[in-house]
């Protein structure tokens, strides 16, 4: 007598599944990507105090980020912003967006003729960015932003350059994430062992950790740029934040003004670090973005300083992100530097072409 033994079903670990280091931009968009295309995703994060994309201006400057000597940077970014209305209408949150045309203005004719070279090579460079660049006079600065100082004297309008409420940005990643499935465990990992205590034995790693993507992968090359934000707040006795994103140009120095719904963000500044860890502002970083943006926009001095703050953000030696597979299991994803924001769903798009086999 024969007896047939039935084997008893059990659970497998699914084929698509992904474990994401880094809870930044980078790695929620990804992330999100993913849960999109029907994997099974897990982030684990560290939290918000080492992110680059914590401490940022939040701005889609494919136009405002486009210098000589970066003509690949500057085609990524315009690919990318053009992603950028899409991952908006996913997110479901229209007041990510703080402004959608930016200005560009100079305070000196030298500082006129730095700007008209940065023009210049936008459009040699990107004839068919979809945002629109105009000039603009002294008058038509003040006409467009009356708050602004009666010292400009001209400069540019970027007609359908956005800026993002970084924060705002990332918890609705966040939620959306969850909502479409993504899990998160907070946990600070410090290799690649760490990691696979979280993952799945078949799960696809991408690391996304920004600077602390040399913890998990040494070979990675990066180095770390420092650079101050400011966060202003209005009071009931100022005038409001402007419409546009304010991007100057004073005395050969760069400052930018980048609109919240209770105030504004002032940047940056960007030098080397001198370690990975030090996020501490410098004063005189902070008083010359002080003094850059009261001398743009006087009206700041009644508004309320509420942070100082610095970020690490992880650069490359050609100034372009790292996007690879590393083995058949792990894929890196860091280096965006000073454009995280900016190439966060281009760079979505891409990995998830990696993980898929493209």
């Amino acid at each position: 007598m024969s007896h047939v033994v039935e084997e008893q079903p059990h659970p497998e670990q699914p084929e698509r599944a992904l474990t994401v280091v880094g809870g930044g931009v980078i790695g929620l968009t990804c992330a999100l990507a993913a849960a999109d295309a029907g994997w099974q995703v897990r982030v684990v994060d560290a939290g918000h105090e080492e992110r680059a994309s914590w401490v940022a201006g939040g701005m889609l400057g494919s136009l405002g980020e486009g210098h000589p000597g970066e003509e690949a940077a500057l085609a990524m970014s315009v690919q990318s912003v053009r992603r950028w209305p899409t991952l908006v209408k996913r997110l479901g949150d229209p007041a990510i967006v703080t402004a959608t045309d930016s200005l560009f203005v100079a305070a000196s004719a030298a500082d006129a003729e730095y700007l008209q070279h940065l023009a210049d090579f936008v459009w040699a460079e990107q004839p068919r960015t979809d945002a629109t660049l105009s000039t603009v006079t002294g008058r038509e600065i003040r006409s467009l932003e009356p708050s602004l100082s009666s010292r400009l004297v001209g400069g540019y309008r970027a007609v359908g350059e956005w800026s993002i409420d970084n924060r705002r940005l990332l918890a609705t990643l966040r939620s959306v994430g969850a909502a479409a499935g993504v899990r998160f465990t907070e946990a600070r990992v410090g290799s690649l062992a760490d990691v696979h205590e979280h993952a799945g034995p078949r799960d696809q790693i991408l690391v996304a950790a920004g600077l602390g993507t040399v913890e998990l992968l040494p070979d990675v090359p990066l180095h770390a740029a420092k650079g101050e934000i400011l966060r202003l707040r209005r009071t009931r006795w100022s005038v409001p934040p402007p419409g546009h994103v304010v991007r100057a140009r004073l005395h050969g120095r760069a400052v930018y003004l980048v609109p919240r719904e209770d105030g504004i963000v002032v940047g940056a500044t960007q030098y080397e670090a001198g370690g990975f860890g030090d996020r501490t502002p410098q004063a005189g970083g902070v008083a010359d973005l002080l003094a850059d943006a009261i001398e743009v926009m006087p009206g700041l001095r009644t508004y309320d300083l509420v942070e100082a703050g610095a970020g690490l953000r992880p650069c490359t030696a050609d100034g372009l992100p790292i996007v690879k597979r590393v083995d058949d299991r792990t894929v890196v994803v860091t280096g965006h530097g000073r454009n995280g924001i900016v190439l966060a769903p281009g760079t979505a798009d891409n990995v998830l072409g990696i993980l898929e086999g493209a």
